[in-house]
C-alpha cells in the first residue's frame, strides 16, 4: 500500500513572512542621524557669516566697534549703503550688467546651436573634430592663457572696454555649456524627430520647436552658471580694464574695500548690495535651475 507525499509544513515560511517585513519597514524607517546632524553644522557654517554681514551692514562705524558682533544692531542706519550707493556704485552694477549679459547670451545661444549640431550631425567627422575641441576647452584654466588674451585684446584695440571682457567670456563659457546640453539634447528621443520631420519640418523648427522646449531646465541651468561665473569674475576685469567707469563690481568692491578697510559696515553693505541680483537671478529660475540638476543627476 502507497502513501500519498505528504508536504513539508510552510508554517514556518508564512510566518516568516509578515515578521521579515516588519523588519524591513523599520529598518527603512530608520532616521539617518549622521546625515541630519551634518546637514545642521553644514547649515550653521553658511548661515552664520550671512547673518553677520547682513546685521553689520546696518550698524554705523562707532556701534560696530562698541557692540556685540553677532547681536542685532541697536540703531539700525541705512547710511552705510547710501555711502556705497554714493561711491559710484550704480555705474559698477550697470557694467556688471552689460558685461555679464553681453556674454551669456551669445554663448548660451551658439552652445544650443553647436550641441544640436553635434547630435543630431554626428556621423560627421567635421562635427566630431568640432566636439572634440570644445571638450579641450574645458582643460584650459582662464589663468593659463590671461597673458595671450591680454595681447590679443590690445592688438584689436578692445584694452579697458566692457567689449575686451565680454569676448574671453564668451569663450570660456561655451565649452561647458556644449558639453552639457548635448548630453541633454541626446536624450530626446529620436522618434519625436523623425515625426516631425515627416510632418515637412525643418531642422531650424525641430531645434526651436522641439530640442528647445524639451531642454529649457538645462538651457537656464547652463545661463545661470555662466551668469554667476562671469558676474564674479575678478581677475579679467583686473587685467583687461584701467578706467574707474569701466569697473565692475568684484574689481570695484575690491578698489572699495581698499578704499575704506576701516569702515567694515560699509564694506559689508557694499557685499550685500552686490550679492543681491544673484539671489534674484536664484529666486527667479529656480525651479528651472533644480530641474536641470536633478534631470542631470539621473542621468
Amino acid at each position: 500500500m502507497t502513501t500519498a507525499p505528504t508536504r513539508a509544513p510552510q508554517r514556518d515560511t508564512i510566518s516568516a513572512g509578515p515578521s521579515h517585513r516588519r523588519k524591513v519597514g523599520r529598518s527603512q524607517e530608520r532616521p539617518n542621524w549622521m546625515a541630519g546632524v551634518t546637514s545642521v553644522i553644514w547649515l550653521v557654517i553658511v548661515a552664520v557669516p550671512i547673518y553677520w554681514i547682513v546685521i553689520t551692514s546696518f550698524k554705523s562705524q562707532s556701534n560696530y566697534y562698541q557692540e556685540n558682533p553677532f547681536a542685532p544692531p541697536g540703531e539700525p542706519t541705512l547710511a552705510n549703503y547710501r555711502l556705497v550707493i554714493e561711491s559710484d556704485f550704480i555705474q559698477y552694477f550697470i557694467n556688471s550688467v552689460i558685461a555679464t549679459l553681453g556674454a551669456v547670451v551669445p554663448a548660451v545661444l551658439v552652445s544650443f546651436m553647436a550641441a544640436y549640431a553635434i547630435v543630431r550631425g554626428g556621423r560627421s567627422r567635421s562635427l566630431r573634430w568640432t566636439n572634440s575641441l570644445f571638450l579641450m576647452g574645458l582643460a584650459i584654466p582662464l589663468q593659463a592663457v590671461v597673458i595671450p588674451i591680454y595681447l590679443i585684446i590690445i592688438q584689436l584695440g578692445l584694452y579697458d572696454s566692457l567689449m575686451a571682457l565680454i569676448l574671453p567670456s564668451i569663450a570660456f563659457a561655451i565649452p561647458l555649456s556644449v558639453l552639457v546640453l548635448s548630453n541633454f539634447i541626446r536624450d530626446v528621443p529620436k522618434e519625436l524627430f523623425d515625426s516631425m520631420r515627416i510632418d515637412g519640418a525643418s531642422e531650424t523648427e525641430m531645434l526651436w520647436k522641439l530640442a528647445f522646449p524639451l531642454t529649457r531646465p538645462a538651457v537656464v541651468t547652463v545661463t545661470i552658471y555662466n551668469a554667476l561665473q562671469i558676474w564674479n569674475g575678478f581677475l579679467l576685469p583686473l587685467v583687461l580694464t584701467q578706467s574707474p567707469d569701466k569697473r565692475t563690481l568684484p574689481l570695484a568692491l575690491w578698489s572699495f574695500q581698499g578704499q575704506y578697510s576701516i569702515n567694515v559696515p560699509a564694506v559689508l553693505a557694499s557685499v550685500v548690495l552686490t550679492t543681491l541680483p544673484i539671489l534674484v537671478l536664484y529666486v527667479v529660475g529656480r525651479r528651472q535651475l533644480l530641474a536641470g540638476l536633478t534631470a542631470g543627476f539621473g542621468k
